[in-house]
């Protein structure tokens, strides 16, 4: 079959149950998409389907015939200058292990992206960082990161040197039991990035 990545085509030889992560893995070579969970939960594998953040291993390669799709790889222009959300998590250090960094940086594209030149508000922004999980961060430089790509992208003048301790009084309020996968499977496909009530 073949699947385009990244505005490249690839011709894989797939079984039919073989999931897009490990297709585009073991497959396209393409290894910033992370597996960590596997059961649509963790968000570490969320990639773009036609601009939809979708987890990647929830689906099978085989559906994605037709569909571009992008990941973290494709993120940066063609020059090699990196994405406004890229930037944004490198100015608020918003990573520490990295190995949910790929998950959120294409969450965040594709969430934005669907917000056509609006800028959220927090309470949005929370909601859609909430779809993915990360146990290093505490997810505040993650929120400031949100916050500034949002700006950067909605056009307007992003505060560079804005501090972390502006968002300390948010609570993301996510959950990471059990009951957070739920919500997060919610977001896996066609629907976007999952919403907490």
């Amino acid at each position: 079959m073949r699947l385009t990545v990244n505005d490249r085509t690839y011709e894989v030889a797939v079984p039919a149950r073989k999931t897009l992560a490990d297709t585009l893995r073991e497959d396209c070579g393409l290894t910033g998409t992370h597996v960590g969970c596997e059961q649509g939960v963790c968000g570490s594998c969320t990639v773009l389907c036609d601009g939809e953040p979708v987890r990647a291993c929830l689906m099978f390669a085989v559906q994605c015939a037709g569909v571009r799709i992008r990941t973290v790889e494709g993120l940066a222009a063609d020059d090699g200058r990196p994405h406004p959300v890229q930037e944004a998590f490198q100015r608020h250090g918003a990573l520490q292990c990295g190995f949910c960094t790929p998950g959120f940086l294409m969450l965040l594209t594709g969430a934005l992206a669907g917000l056509d030149g609006e800028e959220p508000d927090d309470e949005r922004l929370r909601e859609i960082v909430s779809a993915n999980l990360c146990r290093c961060t505490g997810y505040l430089p993650i929120l400031a990161a949100a916050r500034d790509a949002a700006a950067l992208l909605a056009g307007a003048d992003a505060d560079i040197d804005a501090d972390i301790d502006a968002v300390a009084d948010v609570d993301p309020e996510v959950d990471t039991d059990a009951g957070a996968g739920d919500e997060a499977q919610d977001g896996a496909r066609g629907g976007g990035p999952a919403r907490p009530d």
